[in-house]
């Protein structure tokens, strides 16, 4: 007798929506035992989600479900990362107003994720696009310069004439934007805001060993180069 073929058109919707009304993803407050917190990066709402974003997502769910399954309370949220240049950039290249734009394409990201059924708690859904978020970037920004912490200054940075906007070394590539590895990078002095994280150097170096033997050696060693503690220099001058 032959097998009936597997109609994913018509089982998995039902048992999505199974899922989402029994809030079986939902992560408990004030639940006794372990916890665990899984979170990926956010995508930027620029387009459609792709390949990629399935690889990514597909790694942190297959971990969740997997503490899940091992008696955690597993806290895995999503939200998007809507607040920035990738999505003004797209924005202006489909000549749509960035709001309605990003807004659209959340819409449609949001359907894809729900159709791979991954485990996240959607009632923790957040974008940085939303007054109600951005807010509390702008409260700790102000703390921050009330306490001297942030500073405005002059300095030579990494400038992509394609972006119009500033690159972190971490995205200059071989001289090139690592979004446009056809366009050089200039340097330019531009004011700028700066955060004294130097104040900070030796404490954050301290507490990274408590990360040492958990977290990858290559990891840590980026991690010790971006906070880059300067012990000085020295010259010696032939008189």
């Amino acid at each position: 007798m032959p097998e009936k073929p597997y109609d994913h058109n018509l089982i998995e919707p039902e048992w999505q929506r199974a899922w989402g009304d029994g809030a079986l993803y939902k992560a408990e407050e004030d639940a006794p035992g372990a916890r665990y917190y899984v979170l990926e990066m956010l995508p930027y709402p620029s387009g459609a989600l792709h390949i990629g974003h399935v690889r990514n997502y597909s790694i942190g769910d297959a971990l969740a479900r997997y503490k899940w399954m091992r008696g955690f309370n597993v806290l895995h949220p999503m939200g998007w990362d809507a607040f920035g240049l990738p999505a003004e950039n797209a924005a202006i290249a489909n000549q749509r107003h960035p709001r309605e734009w990003t807004l659209a394409n959340i819409a449609s990201m949001k359907r894809t994720h729900k159709r791979f059924s991954f485990s996240y708690d959607w009632d923790r859904e957040i974008a940085t696009c939303e007054p109600e978020y951005y807010r509390w970037n702008q409260w700790f920004f102000l703390k921050m310069l009330e306490r001297g912490l942030a500073y405005r200054k002059k300095a030579l940075v990494n400038w992509c004439p394609q972006c119009a906007t500033v690159l972190a070394n971490e995205q200059v590539e071989d001289g090139c934007c690592w979004r446009h590895p056809d366009t050089p990078v200039e340097q330019r002095a531009l004011e700028q805001w700066f955060f004294k994280t130097t104040a900070y150097a030796e404490e954050l170096l301290g507490d990274m060993r408590q990360l040492e033997g958990g977290w990858p050696e290559r990891v840590l060693t980026m991690q010790r180069n971006w906070i880059g503690r300067s012990e000085g220099a020295e010259v010696d001058f032939g008189l």
